[in-house]
């Protein structure tokens, strides 16, 4: 097990992509739970899906923060503007970074590359600058199970080559890796990168296959099944990814010296993952049961009628599936939510949120 060494009492946190799903799912989880401290959030609130969603997570932020003996501080920005990373780490001098802002979405970069090279490249090297010049404890960010890409042998570990991106995103995530481990070589910076797999719950991301398939349903609209079903996804529940990430907050990867007299990075990457990947139809199967449980579809929905299994789309991959072994052995944690109880909430959620 991994020594927990820093404290988060009284520390300054800087969460990016903080009205993000799991952002907001961290920032609110840390207002409930610590004693003391500030929680700064930055985003830029883009378009890039409904952004009644983000505002949604940050007024929930907000009513949790006004009872919380933790100090919220949120800031409207970009994380490509360099001059605002550097006058709020100059400000507010945090001890921890998580940074989860990041442009997401496999099929999107495919269309709008330039999105993910300001956000997720130079985004992220504004981030590294500044812990560089205002040294940090620890500086926690999201990588993705995307930089496996096709790789045949599964679980994924992260002992694995992950030189073969499949999409843009994909090759972002691997670069904000390799960019963390030089700027902890040379300057000693302690980071830990964290590739999560197909993250789901209540109020999620509307690209994300089951609130998308969700919203088509709805409609009656059908519903596309890629690689003709066969595909197969390590969903895992957003509660566990928010449980994971603030384990490994608290951890940060110890600064040794080689014998070569210079720093040893202090650098690690983990899987956070259900290591328990469902088939899509399954999935499928499970949602629409939920769906109708939660009365947002009807008893009598004709399901088969409003599905159709298509090929597999360019930069998507057949499987994913993660180790986490890593992760028990340092932390003692593995996910647990299973994929009913997870979809059953988000079910409930969606009921009450869209009032259907």
């Amino acid at each position: 097990m991994t020594n927990q060494n820093v404290a988060f009492n009284t520390k300054t946190i800087l969460v990016t992509g903080s009205p993000g799903f799991i952002g907001a799912n961290l920032v609110t989880r840390l207002l409930r739970d610590l004693p003391s401290g500030h929680i700064i959030g930055l985003d830029s609130m883009n378009d890039y899906y409904d952004v009644s969603l983000k505002e949604y997570r940050l007024a929930e932020i907000e009513k949790v923060a006004a009872t919380s003996p933790v100090k919220h501080t949120f800031i409207k920005g970009n994380l490509a503007d360099k001059a605002l990373i550097d006058g709020i780490f100059a400000q507010y001098k945090p001890q921890i970074v998580v940074n989860l802002a990041a442009q997401a979405g496999v099929r999107y970069s495919i269309s709008h590359p330039d999105a993910y090279i300001e956000s997720n490249i130079i985004g992220f090297y504004n981030i590294l600058e500044a812990c560089r010049h205002n040294p940090v404890e620890h500086l926690v960010y999201a990588s993705s199970s995307s930089v496996y890409g096709s790789n045949k042998k599964v679980p994924y570990s992260t002992d694995d080559k992950v030189d073969n991106p499949v999409s843009l995103y994909a090759a972002t995530k691997k670069s904000n890796e390799l960019l963390a481990h030089a700027y902890s070589k040379l300057y000693n910076i302690p980071s830990t990168g964290l590739r999560f797999f197909t993250v789901y719950g209540p109020a999620g991301r509307p690209d994300m296959a089951y609130f998308g398939f969700t919203n088509k349903l709805l409609k009656g609209e059908t519903i596309e099944i890629f690689n003709y079903g066969n595909c197969k996804r390590d969903f895992t529940y957003v509660d566990d990814i928010v449980e994971g990430v603030i384990r490994v907050m608290q951890s940060p990867p110890k600064k040794t010296t080689g014998e070569d007299g210079l720093p040893v990075p202090p650098y690690k990457i983990y899987n956070i993952g259900n290591n328990h990947p469902e088939n899509l139809l399954d999935f499928v199967d499970i949602l629409q049961q939920e769906l109708i449980r939660a009365e947002v579809l009807p008893r009598d929905y004709d399901f088969e009628a409003h599905k159709k299994l298509v090929p597999m789309q360019p930069g998507d991959v057949p499987v994913t599936y993660a180790d986490t072994s890593a992760l028990e052995r340092d932390f003692g944690f593995k996910p647990q939510t299973s994929l009913r109880d997870g979809l059953r909430k988000f079910a409930e959620w969606y009921k009450e949120f869209y009032k259907v």
